[in-house]
């Protein structure tokens, strides 16, 4: 039976549906289905079946994902195990993902539902804190859309700049459409030991953090930065994490793009369980309706502000909460 409806709902999704029904659905399921989910509203004292809103939903704190295997599923083993990245000492989360098709097939919808056909692309990635270790979401995703790309010229560089900066050159001379996705601190590098060319067709995407290899900068000025070393009318930004399958993109205003599968609530510092309805900045509750694995309702650690448009700007940090690598930027 569990199956049967995960089948149902992860089909659904690529059709037309109304997000607060799909979500209520999804709750239902998973208030039963999962396990740590289930134990975790029984200790709150929560009746699922009195949950009608969006706003009634107890979302789960993200550090069970350090300290639990969040599953909905049932005599299944996992495809593929994510991890977050980390400092030595920090507890790493833990995502156990049982359909990697799934992921690839939602990770390239929401991308292409933005900027068009994979295909159109030649994806470079310069991402060597994330190819030093293993268990990276975001190289899984990024060696899907490589693939999908069907590009001779598409690869990841890890420390071979100077062949990545000819290797755009060259694309840019041939009016080729390239995706340049980076980790902050690696474009960083890029710009001081490479700018002075015009990259102005290119969309280059951050991914946010420094891991320590460079000094923390407001998400403004790094654009600022890259703008003027390659001529960028702006600067791209993705947000994603290893406990989400979603993820959402920014074109360059620091403004973030709600995929069809994802929405925002933000919830009061001093209460959890208090949504805000009236758009003050608080902390970022994510559902993501591609979590159906896994648990779709995550207190997150990040701090931001929902407009009324369905789009969300991420502020910061709680204190005391974990650098994490895709989100290490603070406006």
């Amino acid at each position: 039976m569990n199956q049967q409806f995960i089948l149902s709902f992860k089909k659904s999704l690529f059709e037309s549906f109304q997000f607060e029904e799909k979500a209520l659905e999804l709750f239902h399921f998973q208030a039963s289905a999962n396990q740590i989910y289930r134990k975790y509203l029984e200790f709150l004292k929560i009746d699922p079946a009195k949950i009608s809103s969006l706003n009634e939903i107890p979302f789960l704190p993200i550090e069970f994902f350090k300290s639990h295997t969040i599953a909905s599923v049932q005599d299944q083993q996992p495809e593929v195990l994510f991890e977050s990245s980390g400092t030595t000492g920090q507890v790493r989360s833990r995502h156990y993902v049982y359909d990697t098709s799934f992921y690839e097939k939602v990770a390239q919808h929401i991308f292409e539902q933005l900027y068009g056909s994979l295909s159109e692309f030649h994806v470079l990635a310069l991402l060597p804190s994330y190819l030093e270790r293993t268990g990276s979401s975001l190289v899984y995703m990024v060696e899907h859309f490589i693939r999908e790309s069907h590009s001779s010229e598409s690869g990841f560089f890890l420390h071979n700049q100077s062949d990545l900066v000819s290797k755009i050159d060259t694309l840019v001379q041939q009016n080729k459409k390239v995706l340049l996705i980076g980790v902050t601190f690696a474009l960083l590098d890029l710009a001081e030991h490479y700018g002075g060319r015009d990259w102005s067709q290119v969309v280059v995407m951050e991914t946010g953090g420094m891991k320590g290899r460079r000094e923390e900068l407001l998400r403004e000025e790094v654009h600022e930065i890259l703008k003027q070393a390659f001529l960028l009318p702006n600067v791209h930004s993705e947000y994603g994490m290893t406990e989400l399958l979603s993820q959402a993109y920014s074109f360059g205003t620091g403004v973030f793009q709600m995929p069809p599968t994802m929405r925002i609530l933000i919830r009061d510092v001093n209460d959890p369980f208090s949504i805000n309805t009236n758009q003050r900045s608080g902390g970022i509750n994510i559902i993501d309706l591609a979590n159906v694995d896994s648990c779709a309702f995550i207190e997150t650690k990040d701090i931001g502000i929902v407009h009324p448009d369905n789009t969300f700007q991420v502020l910061g940090r709680f204190d005391n909460s974990d650098i994490r690598g895709c989100n290490l930027l603070v406006l």
